[in-house]
């Protein structure tokens, strides 16, 4: 499994200090990596990320399998503990932020468990903002939903863990889908900020946060010198209109090749 980075943001946070993600995400925000080569490099980040979340997340069972060896020597068979191939798996693509990053992790995931037990949803978000362009909140334009999530891992996988505002109203899409909860929910962002999982953690207790990268340049030279978490006061990775510092630019324009 990958290095994590030490924290004081509690139980469900987990950050990764890891040498290859960390390069890819540093090329993914590089003003020299345009739109043509940045969604390879978020693929690749997500595979990395979805292989992360199902070994720490998703249920095993121990199994025994054959090898096309078996049918010429009877103890050729591999033995341990592999991914429960009953437990579902819902990856939720967040239109704001393209569809890329959802789509990465489903072809991955139909890899390792029964494709007919991994599903991709949709929720189209848009960002609410004031007239001096502050981010007030989130709106749901639709959705399509494939039936409900009785005991089913929920993978968010949300490039940029900005305000933590596209996460929470997620959660609450999921968590009124009814009739039982499911059995986990995970965000997964590329890089996320202090004030996401601040907010996150606040408002939707259980909710497991996972980021390739922490960003909170904006914060105090104290609090930067610490252990991440020790200073929450004086912890900052957003500008004054909500983009992470250092971040990566507009992901989601990036990722569709927006005009605006």
């Amino acid at each position: 499994m990958a290095a994590l980075l030490h924290h004081q943001y509690g139980p469900d946070v987990t950050l990764f200090d890891d040498p290859f993600l960390a390069t890819l995400l540093a090329r993914i925000g590089s003003p020299e990596t345009g739109t043509a080569a940045v969604p390879a490099l978020v693929r690749s980040a997500y595979r990395r990320l979805l292989e992360e979340v199902l070994a720490r997340e998703f249920p095993t069972r121990p199994q025994r399998a054959a090898t096309r060896m078996t049918s010429s020597e009877p103890r050729a068979f591999v033995q341990g503990d592999f991914l429960c191939r009953q437990t579902k798996l819902v990856i939720c693509a967040v239109i704001r932020a393209g569809i890329l990053p959802a789509q990465a992790c489903y072809e991955a995931a139909i890899e390792v468990l029964p494709p007919e037990n991994v599903r991709l949803d949709f929720l189209n978000m848009s960002r609410v903002v004031d007239a001096q362009h502050q981010v007030t909140g989130v709106r749901l334009d639709g959705s399509k939903l494939g039936g409900p999530v009785d005991d089913a891992l929920v993978l968010v996988p949300d490039p940029m863990g900005a305000t933590g505002g596209t996460v929470c109203r997620a959660f609450e899409v999921y968590r009124d889908l009814g009739p039982r909860p499911p059995r986990a929910f995970v965000a997964a962002h590329l890089m996320v900020t202090p004030e996401a999982i601040v907010r996150v953690t606040a408002a939707c207790p259980g909710v497991k946060v996972y980021s390739g990268r922490l960003d909170r340049g904006l914060s105090s030279a104290r609090a930067l010198a610490s252990v991440p978490g020790t200073f929450p006061a004086e912890e900052r990775g957003l500008s004054d209109v909500q983009y992470i510092v250092p971040g990566a630019g507009g992901m989601g324009e990036l990722l569709t090749n927006s005009w605006v």
